[in-house]
């Protein structure tokens, strides 16, 4: 449960970042409200012939460094609020990746555990015939999150294809590749925050990867190749859980044995020699790095004096409550943020726009290394501007990121 309006806390955070990063007025006043936002009634006929009305959201922050970029998620708990949230971040991401992207994000309030491919396809085709004049290759593109997948993704450059009248691949990226996906996207946010990480890990501990242990909660997408990337630089995975529980041993984890136990049996609890633990209980583990991979708030004043990892890698959008972040930056805890963090998947999303746009098709290896290398550069930049503001590195990546929006806004208002 959020301690917090998620809105709330991210103007905290801006209003935090503004203390060790000048901005102008002008844009102080531009990102404390979305530039627009739109919520839709999507009527749907279910498969029994009944009709079910869903509501969406599409929050476009800003548009400054470029066409709003950000996921749509079909979860039960997605609302306004949530989403403006999630727009805010995605225009900071952005530009602490260094991306010619804004900030966007949209959802539906469902569950799409309970509806059939059919009906979320009629859902999805809905939603997009309400958004089309607002949707577009410069104007906004979507991209996967909670809840989706690159079959939803595909309907919806499909559905904006047939409105328009010819194909644009291009206005949705987190499509399948034959529907002109990217290379290397399913393992973008998992890759990228190893990357992150690696980058930094020399400036946070003297340990190696083989001296280090780690818990991850969320064992979906972003998590499962995260721990798969990890476990392949030599760290240990103690623990992994996902929504309805987790598996803890010390002995450690091998992630795709435990993918392909996940598979066979729809759960991560009885895998052979680990202890069943719940998702709280897992974050509270002694480790060296744990990582919330889930939904946002995981980490809160009421969790965070518990917290005895060394490290918090935030995958997750949100996951550290601000109250929590002071508390963990008293105990001495470096929490890399998702920001920054997260970022590989909007990263890999902007290259298979760019692809789409140019009419290209990168390799895996081409499309994995030109992330490694923007990550590398860009924890190094987030890590110096913390070293030269004597900031933790949330705020660190933050006034970076206003830094460049200010760059961006100079450039529009001179024009």
């Amino acid at each position: 449960m959020a301690d917090m309006d998620p809105f709330e806390q991210a103007q905290i955070q801006l209003a935090r970042a503004l203390k060790v990063q000048k901005i102008s007025d002008a844009l102080s006043a531009r990102l404390r409200k979305p530039e627009r936002e739109i919520t839709v009634a999507i009527p749907v006929t279910m498969d029994d012939g009944t009709t079910r009305v869903f509501e969406g959201y599409r929050v476009q922050y800003s548009s400054l460094r470029g066409p709003y970029k950000g996921g749509i998620r079909y979860h039960p708990d997605a609302d306004i609020n949530e989403v403006r949230a999630l727009a805010f971040w995605m225009t900071f991401k952005c530009a602490v990746a260094g991306i010619p992207m804004g900030g966007g994000k949209g959802g539906i309030t469902v569950d799409p555990k309970t509806l059939s491919a059919g009906e979320i396809e009629r859902l999805t085709r809905g939603f997009v015939q309400r958004l089309a004049p607002i949707l577009g290759p410069y104007m906004d593109v979507p991209g996967p999150d909670v809840g989706t997948n690159a079959v939803v993704l595909g309907i919806i450059a499909d559905e904006y294809s047939e409105i328009v009248g010819k194909p644009t691949p291009a206005v949705a990226t987190g499509k399948p590749i034959n529907e002109g996906g990217s290379e290397g996207r399913a393992a973008a946010t998992g890759a990228g925050g190893m990357h992150t990480l690696m980058a930094l890990l020399p400036h946070l501990t003297k340990k190696k990867p083989a001296q280090m242990t780690v818990a991850i909660q969320g064992f979906g997408n972003v998590g499962s190749f995260l721990a798969r990337n990890l476990f392949s630089e030599g760290f240990k995975i103690i623990a992994v859980s996902d929504s309805k529980g987790g598996i803890h041993s010390e002995k450690g984890l091998n992630p795709d044995a435990v993918e392909r136990y996940k598979k066979d049996n729809s759960t991560l609890k009885g895998f052979p020699g680990t202890k069943s633990i719940t998702n709280e209980k897992l974050l509270e583990l002694p480790c060296e790095i744990v990582v919330p991979a889930a939904l946002e708030n995981a980490i809160t004043k009421h969790n965070a004096k518990k917290i005895r990892a060394n490290i918090v890698l935030e995958m997750a959008n949100g996951p550290t409550s601000t109250e929590a972040d002071d508390i963990l930056f008293k105990k001495g805890i470096a929490v890399v943020p998702d920001i920054l963090a997260n970022s590989g998947g909007v990263v890999v999303s902007t290259y298979e726009w760019e692809q789409n746009l140019k009419g290209e098709h990168w390799s895996e290896k081409d499309v994995l290394d030109k992330l490694r290398k923007l990550l590398n550069r860009e924890s190094k930049n987030v890590w110096e501007r913390s070293k030269k503001l004597k900031t933790d590195l949330r705020r660190a990546a933050f006034a970076l990121a206003l830094e460049r929006l200010e760059k961006a806004l100079g450039a529009k208002t001179a024009k």
